[in-house]
């Protein structure tokens, strides 16, 4: 498969939508399998797949002695007590209350009998003053740049995970853990929670049609044999799917989190358990951060041949520890617009040493991932964290992209008063067209309930903005990393911080004037609630397929440079996850595709269409 290469100074012109793809004549991506292979993998043209699991009907509770994968999904498991049936009176008779508090019947005839009187019983549990009287007494490594107050600091798993907090205080890094196999090669926060995660794994593959396609149908050929990647992404179900479909295809994997909250315990120790090396927990300090990328890339007789990034901190890690690596490293996949904008920079400056596919702006990230992720998540994370109603709220989204117009999109059906700020003004007139009103941040920050960052930029969020907002203004980030809020500046002596819940922080000004601060400026969606996981399938089989593209890559046919995915490859993916929903494509006859000089298979669009 031939990709056109796009050089970094033509990328800063471009819009980050642009994608070059395959001329009509190649009809089908080469991803390093046979013929044969690629056209078993197509899904059927009459629609559904019998093959696919059907979606879980509810979430398992929590484990306990005994539980099992099978146990947690039973209908039995969540059965709930029947309320008692209530007795009804006497038709002919009415009901009257004593004045101590007893009932009385009063029959048709004046006579008046006391009613017997129900017993009320205080249930008292053995271990309910135990309870919650617990608290932590041990307390692990903090990072430096959060050690503001004990109320400030303290890290509880968010909504997002399961298993809620742990009495257990003690840094990961000071455990001796290990699986059933004996193996001791990872560091995550209680590797017993692994039988939790295995089923949280087994409902995501439920919502996950592409990726178990593509394990089911080209495991036999192993396309990843001899691929040794090393990742560092969100460690969620959905990545742990991707993760055991690489492992399925032929490679081995280890792999740190790119964000210290987005991080599933359970889900980190399922992967544990079953033999990858996983080095990640949720609320690790930015010490724990570097390490954890550290112990995935610096290990004795195993050196990686990919990379699979998301924002961009492994890769630049391994350049600034480790630069010899990359004699030997083959490819790069990244999938962040913060990662990609670091391999533009980095080839632009004549430092990439090895070819770079932009996942990010496939069509496929862009419109699913981006825009319909967030759509559907930035409302479960304010939620979650803040129990609010958004309908009459006034909010400022600074930023009209993809993420910026799921947003948007969301929190206007809500009945939310909605203002964007931008810079571009394609996007602008685009905000402006969908009914919301252009500003700029100074004119609308004193009134504004909440301000969203997704600009991916720096500073977007000040000090003297952040002092001019009213009380009890929630603020937020929906962008990857946490540089769009100056979360640094609020780090002062004058200013007091309390921890109100998990990923939540009041900053209180000495007048009492308080913001609310979810997640300490780091990224919304994954550190304080969940994402959908049919989008993310998406997302993670495009960084599959592109991975096995960069791997079995004849040598030249890719140069040191930053690559876009070809349309076809696009619609290659999306034709996976149409089955889903019974979808049935009209196909061209050839007098349409010669009227439209169009390849019968695709692809469909030209690379300049947006």
């Amino acid at each position: 498969m031939s990709v056109q290469v796009v050089s970094a100074a033509a990328a800063a012109k471009v819009p980050e939508v642009e994608l070059k793809d395959l001329s009509p004549s190649e009809a089908e991506p080469q991803l390093g399998l046979s013929t044969a292979a690629v056209g078993a993998m197509s899904p059927p043209a009459g629609g559904g797949d019998p093959e696919a699991p059907a979606p879980a009907a509810e979430r398992p509770p929590a484990p306990g002695p005994g539980s099992g994968p099978a146990a947690a999904l039973s209908p039995a498991a969540g059965k709930v007590p029947q309320a008692s049936a209530m007795k009804r009176s006497d038709p002919h008779h009415q009901h009257q209350r004593h004045r101590d508090g007893g009932e009385a019947l009063v029959s048709p005839d004046g006579t008046v009998t006391e009613a017997p009187r129900t017993v009320k019983k205080q249930i008292q549990f053995a271990d309910q003053k135990q309870e919650f009287n617990k608290r932590p007494t041990k307390i692990g490594r903090r990072s430096l740049s959060r050690s503001i107050s004990q109320s400030s600091t303290d890290s509880y798993s968010s909504a997002a995970s399961y298993t809620d907090s742990s009495d257990d205080e003690t840094s990961p890094r000071d455990k001796q853990q290990k699986n059933s196999k004996g193996s001791s090669d990872f560091c995550v926060k209680n590797i017993k929670q692994a039988e939790f995660g295995r089923r949280e794994i087994e409902i995501a593959e439920q919502e996950m049609p592409a990726l178990m396609a593509l394990r089911k149908r080209a495991q036999g050929e192993k396309p990843l044999a001899g691929a040794k990647i090393v990742g560092c992404t969100h460690i969620t179900a959905q990545t742990a799917v991707l993760m055991e479909t690489l492992g399925a295809l032929g490679a081995q994997c280890r792999w740190a989190a790119c964000n210290i909250y987005s991080t599933l315990n359970e889900v980190a120790a399922a992967l544990a358990e079953s033999g990858f090396p996983v080095f990640a927990w949720k609320g690790e300090s930015e010490d724990d951060f570097w390490w954890c990328i550290d112990r995935c890339v610096n290990v004795e007789g195993w050196q990686p041949n990919m990379i699979l990034d998301d924002g961009g901190d492994l890769t630049h890690w391994i350049y600034k520890k480790y630069p010899n690596m990359f004699k030997k490293i083959k490819g790069i996949v990244e999938e962040s617009v913060t990662g990609v904008h670091r391999l533009y920079q980095l080839s632009k400056a004549g430092k990439l040493c090895v070819p770079a596919m932009n996942v990010n702006d496939s069509v496929t990230k862009q419109k699913f991932d981006n825009l319909y992720c967030c759509r559907e998540s930035i409302l479960d994370g304010l939620k979650r964290t803040t129990d609010m109603m958004f309908g009459g709220k006034q909010v400022v989204v600074c930023g009209y992209g993809e993420v910026g117009k799921g947003c948007c999109a969301a929190l206007k059906a809500m009945g939310s008063i909605v203002y964007v700020t931008e810079i571009d003004p394609i996007c602008a007139l685009q905000a402006c067209m969908d009914g919301f009103r252009l500003v700029k941040l100074n004119e609308v920050i004193r009134q504004v309930d909440i301000v969203i960052t997704c600009t991916g930029n720096k500073n977007v969020v000040t000090r003297e903005h952040l002092d001019r907002m009213k009380n009890s203004c929630i603020v937020c980030n929906m962008g990857h990393s946490n540089t769009e809020i100056d979360v640094a500046s609020l780090r002062t002596p004058e200013l007091t911080w309390e921890r109100v819940r998990s990923q939540v922080d009041h900053v209180i000004w000495p007048d009492g004037k308080r913001i609310v601060l979810l997640a300490e400026g780091r990224l919304l969606n994954l550190s304080c609630s969940t994402v959908p996981t049919f989008v993310l399938s998406i997302t993670a089989t495009t960084q599959a397929l592109a991975l096995i593209e960069l791997y079995n890559a004849p040598e030249g046919r890719y140069k040191q440079d930053v690559y876009l995915l070809p349309k076809k490859m696009d619609e290659y993916v999306a034709s996976l996850h149409l089955p889903t929903f019974d979808a049935h494509l009209t196909e061209l006859t050839d007098e349409q595709a010669k009227y439209l000089g169009l390849n019968k298979n695709g692809p469909f669009k030209p690379n300049y269409y947006r």
